[in-house]
């Protein structure tokens, strides 16, 4: 503290006999401005937890009652979302009270689940780790979630992390369920960590060498994250394809080339799939050399694939292998852990080119109908994020 500062604060005992100091930027507090500076500070937290979990103590760090309730977007039936109030267990011991600040929509997955498209043979297989209810309905259901810790182990106490948890405004979950987001990647984009997990999976499948030629089928958010990892192997020529011809910018942003499918180009070293359509896959395979693999990053729950095989499959010895982030990639199982790989994506993420993925937000209380729309296509985008009071 600057002898000047002191001089004021000598000055102030004076007059209100009781001074605080507040740990937020230095300032000294008298007794009569306290109120003030403890509303402030309240009024984020009401938002999350509701009303008096919020107080100010000496020494200027922020004392949070454990809250009990939160709020959460569920999927009621099929086509339907509502937010609800849930309530929040006390933390124990190896816990975290986590404060929810991003949260991301995985578009392909989640509008899925939202439409009730998950076979009821993979209901047990398609459980998020944090899930709560059953398929079709009622179930909440996400897994691209990024907040602040306000309760837990000192050493996670206010960082800034990323967890496999639906949209909900707070939670309480083990501490090694949370991975730090490092510090220079911003909430908004850490919550694409589960999608660039998935990359960092497949490309760990698909084994690419150094000079291949590669096509990535399908520029969603899966795909264009794979196209961004996958150009960064050393003499690489990557193709984005698309139906939609305004993911060329985005195929630019990201460093790779693009191509509508009527132009893409054969005799490719290795493909990845991510469209989720049968004529992807198809295409997929038609852009093979011999001996070529599909590597299928699709999730196509409940919609028959159809597939023509007569032609080159066969003689030109091509493969179709599929890559889920369910578990670690069989090259790297038992020497990387899920934990380590999902570090391996939040380090990745410094990459600002990352950020064209962000197409657009929306407010968690409006999370009922933009899921509405974005699984009905009316609101068109790659990653839609949601956001929280920050306090």
């Amino acid at each position: 503290m600057s002898e000047s500062i002191r001089r004021a604060a000598a000055e102030e005992i004076g007059k209100h006999r009781r001074l605080l100091r507040s740990g937020r930027d230095g300032r000294v507090l008298s007794a009569l401005m306290l109120p003030l500076h403890r509303a402030s500070v309240s009024q984020g937290y009401e938002q999350s937890y509701g009303k008096g979990d919020a107080s100010i103590h000496p020494g200027g760090k922020r004392r949070v009652r454990v809250p009990t309730e939160a709020r959460a977007f569920w999927i009621r039936e099929p086509g339907r979302g509502e937010i609800r109030t849930v309530q929040l267990p006390e933390p124990g011991p190896g816990e975290v009270l986590v404060r929810t600040l991003r949260s991301g929509v995985s578009r392909g997955t989640e509008g899925l689940v939202f439409r009730g498209g998950v076979p009821q043979s993979q209901y047990d297989v398609m459980r998020a780790p944090f899930q709560e209810g059953d398929f079709p309905g009622p179930v909440k259901y996400g897994y691209l979630n990024v907040g602040v810790v306000d309760r837990g182990p000192d050493e996670l106490r206010g960082r800034t992390v990323f967890c496999l948890f639906p949209h909900q405004t707070a939670y309480v979950v083990p501490a090694d369920a949370v991975a730090v987001v490092p510090d220079d990647v911003p909430p908004e984009r850490a919550v694409l960590a589960g999608t660039v997990e998935t990359a960092v999976n497949a490309l760990w499948d698909a084994g690419p060498l150094v000079g291949d030629r590669i096509t990535v089928v399908g520029a969603g958010m899966v795909g264009c994250c794979v196209a961004r990892l996958v150009g960064g192997v050393p003499g690489t020529q990557v193709t984005l394809v698309d139906v939609d011809d305004t993911r060329a910018p985005i195929a630019a942003s990201l460093g790779v080339d693009f191509a509508l499918p009527e132009d893409a180009l054969g005799g490719q070293d290795l493909v990845f799939h991510a469209s989720a359509t049968s004529a992807g896959l198809q295409l997929s395979l038609a852009l093979l050399a011999a001996d070529g693999m599909v590597v299928d990053l699709s999730w196509y729950g409940d919609q028959p694939v159809q597939l023509f095989l007569g032609g080159a499959f066969h003689s030109g010895r091509l493969g179709i292998r599929a890559s889920r982030v369910g578990d670690v990639a069989v090259a790297r199982r038992g020497r990387r852990t899920t934990a380590e790989r999902r570090a391996l994506a939040l380090d990745l993420l410094q990459d600002p080119a990352f950020d064209v993925l962000l197409t657009g937000a929306s407010t968690f209380d409006e999370l009922p109908d933009v899921m509405a729309r974005l699984s009905d296509g009316r609101l068109r985008a790659l990653c839609h994020t949601l956001t929280y009071d920050e306090g």
